[in-house]
């Protein structure tokens, strides 16, 4: 049995991929967002009510399909990382990294030492298919994919140091907490965070990182992709469905709530 191969890794400075944020802590949930074909589906540990059995269980529901699972823990935790590493995720977005030093740890947190520092059990773990991935303690280092999240004032000064950091793979940035960081909270759409998140775009791909960012704001996100942003989420699914579930609802009850305006929310 051979190590599976990180598509979305290998994709990352090829082509660009568009991707489905994924907040129903559902497997079933997270298996219909596969069937539609997403590149990529976040699996959100920062925001949504995931534990690691919940996450265990939506990356088991998304390896049927083509859909690569990114996941994102609560935090840059490693013991935590560990464990999403163990349960077979094998790319990693990691929120708020502030400095090149973060990076470096959650880095060596997802390498086998001598290079890192994670804990070597792979007989337990389902990532080596407990155990019958012959050489999974050699071969799974070059599959894992980093991703770092950089969303404060202290990440964008920091940013071209973490951008020099070996293996990281790609840093995405994050509009609404840095929106909120900057002084804008609830207006990630604000010109001059714009800017700035459109300068931090073409720095990461000029270091040779791949970009990636959110925004369910359609016109953004062609924006992005324009840009070149390699990894693009264009939806949450909990939004999505709130979406549809009123519009709905506003058919039959004139006095049904209205939507709020998705101009104040990359959701």
């Amino acid at each position: 049995m051979k190590n599976p191969s990180n598509v979305f890794k290998q994709k990352l400075k090829t082509e660009q991929q568009i991707g489905m944020w994924l907040g129903l802590a559902d497997g079933y949930c997270a298996e219909l967002a596969a069937n539609a074909g997403y590149d990529w589906l976040l699996i959100d540990g920062e925001h949504a009510p995931n534990d690691v059995r919940s996450i265990l269980s939506q990356l088991q529901a998304i390896a049927a399909y083509t859909s690569q699972a990114v996941v994102r823990p609560v935090t840059g935790d490693v013991a935590l990382i560990k464990q999403l590493l163990d349960i077979g995720a094998q790319t990693l977005l990691i929120p708020m990294i502030e400095t090149a030093e973060q990076a470096e740890l959650m880095v060596k947190a997802t390498r086998y030492p001598p290079e890192g520092i994670r804990g070597v059990g792979a007989a337990l773990a389902r990532a080596s298919r407990w155990n019958n991935i012959a050489d999974y303690l050699h071969a799974a280092d070059q599959e894992i994919c980093v991703l770092v999240q950089v969303e404060s004032k202290k990440g964008l000064d920091n940013l071209d140091e973490i951008l020099k950091v070996d293996g990281v793979d790609g840093v995405f940035i994050g509009p609404a907490d840095l929106s909120a960081a900057l002084g804008y909270r609830g207006h990630p759409g604000h010109e001059d965070v714009q800017k700035i998140i459109v300068d931090s775009i073409h720095k990461i791909r000029a270091a040779g990182k791949a970009a990636g960012i959110l925004s369910a704001d359609e016109k953004l996100a062609q924006h992005y992709l324009t840009l070149g942003t390699e990894f693009v989420a264009v939806g949450v699914d909990t939004s999505l469905l709130m979406k549809s579930l009123k519009q709905l609802l506003a058919k039959f009850k004139s006095s049904s709530a209205k939507e709020p305006s998705s101009s104040t929310s990359i959701y």
